[in-house]
């Protein structure tokens, strides 16, 4: 049985929780560490011969200032400590993978149309607790190599309609195993560009957005995720160096990436499951340091190989294996499917509301 630690603290003002009225989970704590196994047993088994992808298994720390770190929205702070044997230089506990898989895909020869998937564990210490976000990370990262022809609109969402009948085939075999927990997302997922979420709800927030759009179709994916929109702001923010949000796209938007995001009717809101892309070729590369103002990553390892042609045309992304497991249980918080660090007072609100962390 996982164990869940608790940080004490005593101001709690920000604290942001959600407690849903009358909540009783569908499966007891045994149950639930069994689910959970047979999730992510399902789930990335289905994803694999879906997406013909290998698993390969990962780093959970790389280099500082190789470039193959991701640094996500550009502020947050990755765990850093120093390597005794290795004259203490520093290492970075990964935050995610998108460029360490691209380069994996070079390193082991992968043909188009094929790619490889592995368990990512990552901390992000600078995450906001909430009902859906943990200081650990433990996701499904993959990474598929494609031609030039399949660097287009098109591809990116034959590949969303792939995963998401990867996740319906696993919220049908849930079912199948307890019945106590019914099929709620629809048979297709929706397409819409950030774009025209501004258009249709121009005085909402971005996250305000998502809740509406996900409310309405139950499922969708949101397109070009990164660049500046018609009001001057960004959809949410992207790393310059691996998605590419800044090329137009056959909708006549830019935006070659995007999220899956579905709704979650136990916590009445959005939930992001997946945040996936093409990866930028050389040109969208120096577009978009350009524009973020990031030019002297060219001198990256990273970015060195990929300007030198070493590394392979690609599209990949990340699959949240706890919220996965989290949406599929029918759980009101993370905590419930992962062990992690939380705060005292968190802890005992959720046991207030029946609640319980692993």
């Amino acid at each position: 049985m996982a164990i869940a630690w608790f940080l004490k603290k005593t101001n709690f003002i920000n604290m942001k929780l959600y407690f849903p009225d009358n909540y009783k989970p569908k499966l007891d704590l045994k149950q639930t560490e069994k689910a959970i196994k047979f999730v992510k047993d399902f789930f990335q088994e289905s994803l694999s011969a879906e997406l013909r992808l290998r698993r390969v298994t990962a780093p959970l720390f790389v280099l500082k200032g190789t470039g193959i770190n991701d640094d996500l929205n550009g502020v947050e702070r990755a765990v850093t400590f120093a390597v005794k044997d290795m004259n203490d230089a520093k290492a970075e506990v990964v935050q995610s993978l998108a460029k360490w898989k691209r380069m994996m895909l070079a390193q082991y020869g992968i043909p188009a149309g094929y790619g490889i998937y592995t368990d990512m564990n990552a901390i992000r210490a600078d995450e906001e607790l909430t009902n859906i976000h943990s200081l650990y990370v433990d996701q499904w990262d993959w990474e598929k190599v494609l031609t030039a022809k399949q660097r287009n609109l098109e591809f990116l969402k034959k590949l969303v309609n792939q995963i998401y009948s990867v996740i319906l085939r696993t919220e049908f075999i849930v079912y199948e195993n307890y019945p106590a927990i019914k099929p709620l997302l629809p048979d297709e997922i929706h397409f819409v560009h950030s774009e025209e979420l501004v258009l249709r709800f121009p005085k909402l927030t971005p996250k305000e957005r998502e809740h509406e759009i996900a409310k309405e179709f139950g499922a969708v994916f949101i397109i070009g995720i990164g660049g500046e929109l018609s009001d001057g702001e960004k959809h949410d923010g992207r790393a310059p160096d691996y998605d590419d949000w800044s090329t137009e796209n056959s909708d006549g938007y830019k935006g070659l990436n995007g999220d899956i995001i579905i709704w979650n009717p136990i916590l009445q809101q959005s939930l992001e499951l997946s945040s996936m892309g093409i990866r930028v070729d050389k040109e969208a590369l120096l577009r978009q340091l350009v524009i973020t103002g990031l030019t002297e990553r060219k001198e990256l390892l990273f970015h060195k190989k990929l300007l030198r042609d070493e590394l392979p045309l690609s599209i990949g992304g990340g699959i949240g294996q706890s919220r996965l497991c989290m949406y599929l249980l029918r759980k009101a918080h993370i905590g419930e499917v992962q062990a992690s660090l939380w705060p005292e007072e968190m802890v005992r609100q959720c046991a207030e509301h029946n609640i319980f962390m692993v």
